[in-house]
């Protein structure tokens, strides 16, 4: 509900910043959390991965494991991780999260809010350096959490296992070395972060619809201001419905196994046409749209007959799994740009001549931002 007033009510100035401020706010908290690891180990990396390993082998002691059997799983958590068992899936869900990426409907639409194309650039720079450093605290903070919170029985329920489950490690370590003003720190920005992405998703969904679709192709480019932005208020509560559906249905599931299905779907729709369209000369706009089309469908129903889906949320027995592997994006990806490419090199219409005749043009404004349009008045 705050989501759907932030985009309602705020539009893309809301929803800037309050991604500005997760943004800041989250570095922030994972740079304190991550100091705080590596404080108590003497800022000695070696020391945490020996103690991550000693921790680990320990409750495999205690869960029955005989000393060799042990070791073995305690010096696991050093090697590849077991969330991927096979390596289709491994280079599928690699696949997603590289070039799912650059497809990622609120990334995209940060590029409607530079004003050129050097601007652009440094957008990108700057963005990529802060991840990159994001993810260097990432690691620090998991093996902090096997480190402080698999060790402490404040954080694990009778089984043993972690209270509210895996996704709530690092708020559970925020704890561990924070205390309770620090837990309630991370918890809001947790929550900032959940609000600024989906608010962010929203809102370039709700653009596309009242745009693209009400007053581009409904409308014929007739469309005036107030009613699109009446539509894009009406897509703004109908995804909002949507999203609090299926958070519900997929309550259980893992979040880094959600973030991927995520990926998955911008490699294989966004991700084709936006390199093909960019790169190729010789991309239309028939092969962009078939292309884009078949990337976006096969990505879904691959995911629907994964093991994840199929199985674990639907019900269904196990193996039954009509789709083996743990990410589509290796398949549905390959989908997407064959289907430009074919559909693209046999599109005889005038569109695609004048598509191609265009290309030089565009390659212009897009390296250098000479000739690119400005502000629209929405």
């Amino acid at each position: 509900a705050l989501m759907m007033v932030y985009v309602l009510f705020g539009g893309m100035t809301a929803t800037t910043w309050v991604q500005i401020i997760k943004a800041c706010l989250l570095l922030a908290g994972a740079s304190f959390m991550a100091f705080m690891v590596l404080l108590h180990f003497g800022f000695s990396p070696e020391a945490m991965f020996a103690k991550a390993v000693e921790v680990k082998t320990g409750l495999a002691i205690a869960a029955g494991k005989t000393p060799e059997a042990a070791a073995v799983q305690g010096f696991s958590i050093m090697g590849p991780g077991g969330f991927i068992k096979d390596p289709i899936s491994a280079i599928s869900f690699g696949i997603a999260l590289m070039f799912g990426t650059a497809g990622l409907p609120h990334i995209l639409m940060r590029f409607f809010t530079v004003p050129n194309a050097k601007e652009a650039r440094k957008s990108v720079l700057w963005a990529t350096t802060w991840i990159g450093y994001f993810y260097i605290l990432t690691f620090i903070i998991g093996f902090g959490a096997i480190t402080f919170v698999l060790t402490n029985p404040e954080f694990l329920d009778a089984k043993g296992g972690l209270l509210g489950g895996g996704n709530m490690a690092a708020v559970h370590l925020a704890k561990a070395v924070g205390g309770n003003v620090f837990l309630g720190f991370i918890s809001a920005v947790a929550f900032a972060t959940i609000l600024a992405v989906v608010a962010g998703l929203t809102l370039s969904g709700a653009s596309a619809v009242s745009h693209d679709i009400y007053a581009t192709v409904i409308k014929k480019g007739q469309a005036d201001s107030a009613s699109e932005l009446k539509v894009s208020r009406f897509t703004t509560v109908a995804l909002g419905v949507v999203a609090v559906v299926l958070g519900i249905v997929f309550e259980k599931q893992n979040i880094a196994f959600m973030v991927s299905l995520a990926f998955a779907i911008a490699a294989s729709a966004n991700f084709p046409v936006l390199l093909m369209s960019v790169l190729w000369k010789d991309c239309t706009t028939r092969g962009a749209v078939v292309g884009g089309f078949l990337g976006l469908i096969s990505s879904v129903a691959l995911t629907i007959v994964s093991p994840a889906v199929w199985e674990a949320t639907l019900g269904h027995p196990a193996g039954s799994a009509w789709f083996p592997y743990a990410s589509p994006a290796l398949f549905s990806m390959t989908i997407g740009f064959v289907g430009i490419w074919l559909f693209s090199i046999t599109d005889r219409s005038p569109r695609a001549a004048q598509d191609r005749a265009g290309f030089l043009n565009q390659q212009v404004r897009s390296e250098t931002g000479i000739g690119a349009s400005g502000a629209s008045g929405h």
